[in-house]
């Protein structure tokens, strides 16, 4: 499982002209399900998300995590991240689950985040088409990679 944490002063993302998902300080989750992925991969991801020490103290220092700060999370779906485009320039996407298997793993995900952290956690719409919004705040943006069991 893949993620790309960036931490915003606000994040939004759009399905056909209508907002449906938003969070004001918080993080944005760019949220890629790789085959073998299971729900322990997502376990493991949430818990990281959640207590990644990105915010800054009263000193200025990246000290605190969204546990700290009552920050929120917009989670959306993008199985590019899976993308291997090391050869030629067509990226390939085998790596990438299926949708069947990525959806409610992507479901629990948001579902395991939104226990372990006060503010909201809002979502995008698997499989759409979608528009983000996003005011990234440092800027501050880190790839998190849990490999699924059995792979090194």
């Amino acid at each position: 499982m893949i993620a790309l944490v960036q931490r915003v002063s606000s994040a939004s993302v759009r399905v056909d002209g209508e907002t449906v998902g938003a969070v004001e300080r918080g993080v944005l989750v760019l949220l890629g399900v790789v085959r073998g992925d299971t729900r322990a991969e997502g376990e493991w991801l949430a818990d990281k998300v959640a207590r990644l020490r990105i915010f800054p103290d009263a000193e200025g220092k990246m000290n605190r995590s969204l546990q700290d700060v009552g920050g929120g999370a917009l989670v959306v779906s993008q199985f590019t991240l899976a993308g291997d485009a090391r050869k030629g320039t067509r990226p390939s996407y085998v790596r990438a689950a299926p949708p069947e298997v990525a959806e409610p793993l992507y479901e629990a995900f948001a579902a395991a985040l939104a226990e372990r952290i006060p503010g909201p956690v809002a979502t995008g719409v698997f499989g759409a088409a979608m528009e983000v919004a996003l005011v990234n705040d440092g800027p501050v943006t880190l790839w998190l990679e849990r490999a699924p069991a059995g792979e090194g």
